[in-house]
């Protein structure tokens, strides 16, 4: 696997691949291990989860609904040890987005070297700087986020000047359309947050827009993840299969060698007809 923490950020070429497992497990930790095991068989880089406290993260008076199915989902802080010990055996990296103070210091207890920002949580500032303050690498979804807002927010993630921050264009509709993936961004973001690692979050449900997310500079992919169309989970609209996802690490890696090194090199090929070239003759 490629190790995000080791990226030159202003020189990396090779996409980081993420497999976006959040709640799919329904709460259920067999099932959890189940989806590492399936995400680390296809030959993506890392998983990612959610670590959370409901009534933190969506208080049952203001979001009963919410909050009944993000309960059922919650697995304990012991759980999330476990995953991680897989994760390490399993050689892939474990990542999971923290919603609260406790599962932050939680997870930074355990040694977690990379924290992700939900799109929700961009104009929490308060969180923002509890993570940034952790000099880790941060990952950043930014949907529906103004350019403001994305500025002020970056603003905090680097006031510091010891955290590697990431940011991932995202559209947070879900499923998203094909159409309504504003692939553009991912350019927009690279010239204006050039010292950053910049990626997309997608939640589209098939691999088609990650792949041009690629060919236009995305450096990390995040995409939801199931074990196959079998599986009853709450993020199935917009999550891809282990057979879905092995091919979508191919067909990254494929993408990549037609881009090349970053620099001009002649081919193989090039060279074996260097002989033919013509010079100073009319």
């Amino acid at each position: 696997m490629h190790k995000l923490i080791d990226f030159d950020f202003k020189t990396v070429r090779n996409t980081y691949l993420i497999a976006e497992i959040g709640i799919n497990h329904g709460g259920n930790i067999q099932t959890a291990k189940d989806l590492v095991v399936s995400a680390a068989n296809t030959g993506c880089d890392a998983v990612k989860f959610q670590t959370y406290i409901s009534e933190k993260r969506a208080p049952k008076n203001k979001f009963p609904d919410l909050f009944n199915l993000l309960k059922s989902c919650e697995l304990t802080f012991n759980e999330f040890e476990q995953l991680k010990m897989l994760c390490n055996e399993k050689n892939i990296e474990f990542i999971s987005t923290a919603f609260d103070e406790e599962s932050i210091e939680f997870l930074d207890s355990i040694d977690m070297k990379i924290f992700k920002i939900s799109s929700f949580d961009l104009l929490n500032h308060k969180l923002l700087e509890k993570v940034a303050n952790l000099n880790k690498t941060v990952i950043t979804s930014v949907g529906m986020g103004t350019e403001q807002e994305i500025d002020d927010a970056y603003k905090v993630l680097a006031k510091n000047g010891k955290s590697k921050n990431v940011i991932l264009h995202c559209i947070s509709a879900y499923p998203t359309k094909e159409d309504d993936a504003q692939l553009m961004q991912i350019n927009i973001l690279k010239n204006k947050y050039k010292e950053c690692v910049i990626g997309q979050s997608d939640h589209t449900n098939d691999i088609v827009v990650p792949c041009y997310a690629v060919a236009a500079g995305a450096q990390i992919i995040e995409k939801h993840y199931k074990l196959d169309d079998n599986m009853d989970c709450i993020d199935s609209a917009v999550s891809i299969t282990e057979d879905q996802m092995a091919l979508l690490v191919k067909k990254v890696r494929n993408i990549e060698k037609m881009f090349g090194q970053p620099k001009r090199l002649l081919s193989f090929q090039e060279k074996e007809v260097l002989k033919y070239r013509r010079k100073n003759i009319l």
